[in-house]
């Protein structure tokens, strides 16, 4: 006997009593952006290369050490998207939707692919639903997408925070990387390793170690949010007073920031503690230079992602996975005959099944109680019976019933 195969570690299969769990979360996330005036976008699963390492940045950890790349055969490097904003954006210049009236908003859902260590929750293949809005600065947008994904979350079940912070313009925050950069020179001796390979690269990203030394470290640390412009800071205060008009909590986190080199101003994540040490959930932020960045017009533009499989694990979803059929056709030799009911039932609007297991008239009768089937038709030498019954046109007998 040959050996089994598995799925590769980090990825997984997606079993018939998990996909209506999974599409429950879809269809909420569907229902609720498009009912918001959200159209749908999907981008290719691999995109150039050059996207990600010139959109998200050479600096990140993505870049560096996540993404799935490899040689096309041509000569050209190609990867396998680990992020959706990116190529939304790519999208959104090379199709000309900056010529649609602003602002465009749009949403997303589809898996993704990061070469990370596998956790609760966190996958090297998973699905991400998302939502990204293009062509506006208004602080209404940053606050409208935050109250989307709360809402989406809290119609699933799922319990969470949110966390909220502000990351300036690219200027102030160019200004305050090198004041933080100086920071962690003057204490690099209580740093660990990875955070002082990556000072010069992208210090802020030291404000998630978990190094303990390198955390008493960063609780002294300047913060960007307290050197916001006026502009950063009125921006970021109507954001707060939307929300609050909305009856959302938040919490300010100074600390709080992405893998992402794109964003600037808003910046937010959904935490849940049922999800463990690794307790996001979603989150997103303003990302103003982005489409500029790779080739696009100055275009304002912020968004927010989610994983299914951690919307899940958050909400605890729970849904049926079978829906009872409308009709069983049992049949004893009357292959052909049960085949055409069949298919004039489904004609009819119908969900009816056959059997098609091999089963004697009395195993059928049983599995057709063990699926629930609302009528059953058997088909055998006597005839063709409804529920047991004589029935001249069982497929009216069960649209009127």
């Amino acid at each position: 006997m040959s050996a089994k195969i598995a799925a590769p570690r980090g990825t997984f299969d997606i079993l018939p009593e998990q996909s209506a769990q999974r599409a429950l979360v879809e269809h909420a996330a569907r229902e609720l952006l498009e009912a918001a005036g959200y159209a749908r976008i999907e981008t290719p699963a691999f995109e150039a290369t050059e996207l990600f390492s010139r959109g998200v940045g050479e600096a990140t950890d993505i870049v560096q050490k996540e993404m799935y790349s490899f040689d096309d055969g041509g000569g050209r490097s190609l990867t396998l998207r680990p992020e959706g904003t990116a190529p939304v954006c790519r999208a959104y210049v090379e199709h000309g939707m900056h010529k649609l009236p602003a602002p465009v908003k749009l949403y997303y859902l589809g898996p993704f692919f990061r070469a990370e260590r596998p956790q609760k929750g966190r996958y090297r293949e998973f699905w991400q639903v998302g939502a990204e809005v293009l062509g506006s600065d208004d602080p209404a947008v940053d606050a409208e997408l935050i109250v989307l994904l709360h809402d989406l979350l809290k119609r699933l079940g799922a319990t969470v925070r949110l966390r909220l912070s502000s990351l300036a313009n690219a200027q102030t925050r160019a200004a305050y990387r090198e004041e933080l950069a100086a920071y962690l020179r003057a204490n690099e001796h209580e740093l660990s390793e990875t955070v002082r390979s990556r000072i010069d690269l992208n210090p802020l990203r030291a404000f998630d170690s978990d190094d303990l030394r390198t955390q008493a470290v960063m609780a002294k640390a300047p913060r960007l949010i307290d050197r916001l412009d006026s502009e950063d800071a009125k921006h970021f205060a109507e954001v707060r007073s939307l929300l609050e008009l909305a009856g959302i909590p938040y919490e300010i986190d100074s600390t709080l920031v992405r893998g992402l080199d794109y964003y600037t101003r808003t910046l937010f994540e959904f935490t849940s503690d049922a999800l463990g040490a690794q307790s996001g959930v979603g989150g997103g932020g303003r990302y103003d230079g982005l489409v500029e960045l790779i080739g696009g017009p100055p275009t304002p533009g912020i968004g927010w992602a989610a994983g299914i499989e951690r919307i899940v694990l958050a909400a605890q979803v729970s849904a049926t996975r079978d829906v009872p059929p409308d009709l069983y056709v049992a049949h004893e030799g009357r292959r052909a005959d049960a085949f055409t009911l069949t298919l004039a039932a489904r004609t009819a609007g119908l969900r009816a099944q056959m059997e098609l297991g091999g089963r004697s008239l009395k195993g059928q009768l049983k599995h057709a109680e063990r699926i629930s089937a609302r009528h059953l038709a058997i088909l055998d030498a006597q005839g063709t019976r409804l529920d047991g019954k004589p029935a001249e046109d069982i497929v009216r007998q069960v649209l009127s019933a």
